[in-house]
C-alpha cells in the first residue's frame, strides 16, 4: 500500500473545464499547472485527471486513439511531464485516467484488427467469425469494417472493446484467457501503464475495472485475477504507484482484484445515493436535506458491510460528485453542503473533491458535448472569478467548450476566498482538520456511536476522536458521553454535558 494515500485528499480535473491558458476554450495542461497553488491551498494534494489522451471526443476522451500522446488541444507530452513535476515539487500526487477496456475505433490497433487479412492485432479485439453472426448477449456493431465479422463494444459505437478473453467461452470465436492473443492485450496495457509512470504519473483511476473479461462470473473471478496480476506488477516495479477502480464493489475490486482504492459510487437507490441525490422518485429523501426526511441507516446498512470487509486491505473511498454524477448543488443549498462536506471529509478512505464543488458550482440545463448527455451539466468551465467566462478563458463565449453559469449568483473562487463563511472555506478548514487529525486520515478505525432510523444526530468515531452531524433545522441530541472533550472544529453550534451531545440546527462538531 503506498504510505503516501494514509494523508492523501484528491482533487478531480476536468482538463478541458478547468483552465485555459491559450484561448481556445477548452482546458489545458498548462492551466492545471498554473493553478497547482490554488489546489495546494485548498488542502488536496492529490489530482485524479480525466483522460488527456490523443481521442477524437465521441465520449469525452473516453474513446483513446494513443494512450501514449496527450491530445493536441490540451498541449503536449512534454506538458504532462512538466505537470508531474511541478506537483512533485509542492509535494503532490497525479493520477491519470486509465481505459483499458475498450479504445477509439480510430486507435492504430483497431485499424489493424479490422483488416481483412490476419495480423497481430487480429485479436486484439473481440470479434465473431462472419458479419451476419451476431455478438449474442452484447453489444457490437456490423458491416463497417473489411473483416468479415462484427465487434462486440463496451459502450458506444466508437468503443470496441478490447480482448482480455472469456472466463467461460461459449463459442469458437471467444477465446479463454489464457490464450496468447489475450495475453498480448494486458501485456500491451501494463505497457501503456509502465510509459506513464516512467515519466512521472504516481498512478491510475481506471475506467469501468469490472468490464475487461467477458463471460465473467458473479464474483468477477477472471477479471480480479487479470488485476491481481497487475498489483503484483506495480508492487514490484512501481511500489508508491496508486489504483482506484471505478467499480463499487470493494471486496471484489480491493480484496480479490488488489486495487488499492475502490470508489463508492451513485447507483440509484444504494447507500451513498441515500446521502445527498435520493431525489429521482420526486420527492427528495437525501440524508443532508435539512427537512430531516432523510434515514443515515439507509446508507451505513450498505457501507458498514463493505468497509468492515475491506478495510485491512485498501480503500473504500466517498467523493463529492465526479464527471458523470449531477453536481450536488442540483438540490443541496451551501448550508446543507457544508454539514455534507463534513461527513465526507472525515470518513474513512481517501477523499475525493470534484473541482468546482469546492464553491456549490451547479449543474447546468446545456445540451450534450462530446457524449456527455445528463452528464454534460457537470462538466461546465470552473468559475475562477467575475471577469469574462468566470475567468476560464479569454475566448469569445460562442467559442468556450461549453458555456459558464450566468446567472448574476453564480459561485466563483475570487469572492469565497474573501468571505470567511463561504463554503469554500468550510471545505479548506475541513482539509486542513484531516492533514492535522491523523484519527481524520484513511485507515484509522470508524465505528458508529448514534444512528438511530429516522433520528438526528448521526455520531461516530475515528479512532480516539468524535463527529457528530445534524443536517436538519431542528435541534438534536444523542446520549453520548463526551464530558470534557474538546471541540476542535465546529459548524453551527453544539455541546458534550451530563452524557449527551446536542447540536443545533444545520451543526456539525468535531470532538477529541
Amino acid at each position: 500500500m503506498p504510505k503516501w494515500l494514509k494523508n492523501a485528499v484528491f482533487y478531480e480535473i476536468y482538463p478541458q473545464s478547468f483552465y485555459d491558458t491559450n484561448g481556445d476554450g477548452i482546458g489545458d495542461i498548462n492551466g492545471i499547472i498554473e493553478k497547482l497553488d490554488y489546489i495546494k491551498e485548498l488542502g488536496c494534494n492529490a489530482l485524479w485527471i480525466n483522460p488527456c489522451f490523443d481521442s477524437p471526443f465521441h465520449d469525452a476522451g473516453y474513446d483513446v486513439r494513443d494512450y501514449k500522446k496527450v491530445a493536441p488541444r490540451y498541449g503536449t507530452n512534454s506538458d504532462l511531464y512538466r505537470l508531474f513535476g511541478e506537483a512533485h515539487l509542492r509535494g503532490m500526487h497525479v493520477l491519470l485516467d486509465l481505459v483499458p477496456g475498450h479504445t477509439s475505433e480510430e486507435h492504430e490497433w483497431f485499424l489493424e484488427s479490422q483488416k481483412a487479412e490476419k495480423n497481430e492485432y487480429s485479436n486484439r479485439y473481440i470479434w465473431t467469425n462472419a458479419a451476419f453472426e451476431p455478438a449474442k448477449g452484447m453489444l457490437y456493431v456490423g458491416g463497417e469494417t473489411e473483416r468479415d465479422g462484427v465487434y462486440v463494444l463496451n459502450f458506444f459505437k466508437c468503443q470496441p472493446a478490447l480482448n482480455y478473453g472469456f472466463l467461460k467461452p461459449q463459442e469458437d470465436w471467444q477465446l479463454p484467457m489464457d490464450h496468447p492473443d489475450c495475453l498480448a492485450t494486458r501485456e500491451a496495457m501494463k505497457d501503456v501503464m509502465r510509459f506513464w509512470l516512467d515519466h512521472g504519473c504516481d498512478g491510475f483511476r481506471v475506467d469501468m475495472a469490472e468490464s475487461l473479461v467477458k463471460n465473467d462470473d458473479e464474483k468477477k473471478t477472471g477479471t480480479c485475477a487479470l488485476w491481481r496480476e497487475i498489483r503484483e506488477m506495480l508492487d514490484e516495479e512501481y511500489p508508491d504507484a496508486a489504483m482506484v477502480s471505478e467499480w463499487n464493489a470493494p471486496v471484489k475490486a480491493i480484496n480479490q482484484g488488489g486495487f488499492h482504492m475502490d470508489f463508492y459510487l451513485n447507483w440509484g437507490g444504494n447507500g451513498y445515493n441515500s446521502l445527498m441525490r435520493d431525489y429521482d422518485s420526486g420527492e427528495d429523501n437525501s440524508y443532508f436535506k435539512k427537512d430531516g426526511k432523510g434515514d443515515i441507516t439507509r446508507f451505513l446498512s450498505e457501507y458498514l458491510p463493505r468497509y468492515e470487509a475491506t478495510k485491512e486491505n485498501g480503500y473504500y473511498c466517498l467523493l463529492t460528485c465526479n464527471h458523470d454524477t449531477k453536481r450536488p448543488k442540483f438540490n443541496l443549498d451551501d448550508s446543507e453542503l457544508k454539514i455534507a462536506y463534513a461527513f465526507i471529509f472525515t470518513m474513512p478512505g481517501v477523499p475525493f473533491l470534484y473541482y468546482g464543488d469546492e464553491i456549490g458550482m451547479r449543474y447546468l440545463d446545456v445540451k450534450t458535448k462530446e457524449g456527455g448527455y445528463q452528464r454534460t451539466g457537470s462538466r461546465t468551465p470552473m468559475q475562477w472569478n467575475t471577469e469574462k467566462n468566470a475567468g476560464f478563458s479569454p475566448c469569445p463565449a460562442d467559442a468556450l467548450y461549453l458555456p459558464v453559469d450566468s446567472t448574476p449568483d453564480a459561485p466563483n473562487v475570487a469572492e469565497q476566498e474573501a468571505d470567511k463563511d463561504s463554503l469554500f472555506h468550510t471545505v479548506k478548514d475541513l482539509i486542513a482538520l484531516r492533514h492535522r487529525e491523523e484519527d481524520l486520515q484513511a485507515d484509522a478505525d470508524f465505528e458508529t456511536v448514534y444512528a438511530k432510523t429516522g433520528k438526528h444526530p448521526f455520531v461516530y468515531r475515528r479512532g480516539g476522536i468524535l463527529v457528530a452531524l445534524n443536517p436538519t433545522t431542528e435541534t438534536a441530541a444523542a446520549p453520548v458521553s463526551a464530558d470534557g472533550w474538546k471541540v476542535i472544529f465546529s459548524i453551527g453550534s453544539g455541546k458534550a454535558e451530563n452524557g449527551v451531545i446536542t447540536l443545533g440546527p444545520q451543526s456539525c462538531i468535531v470532538l477529541k
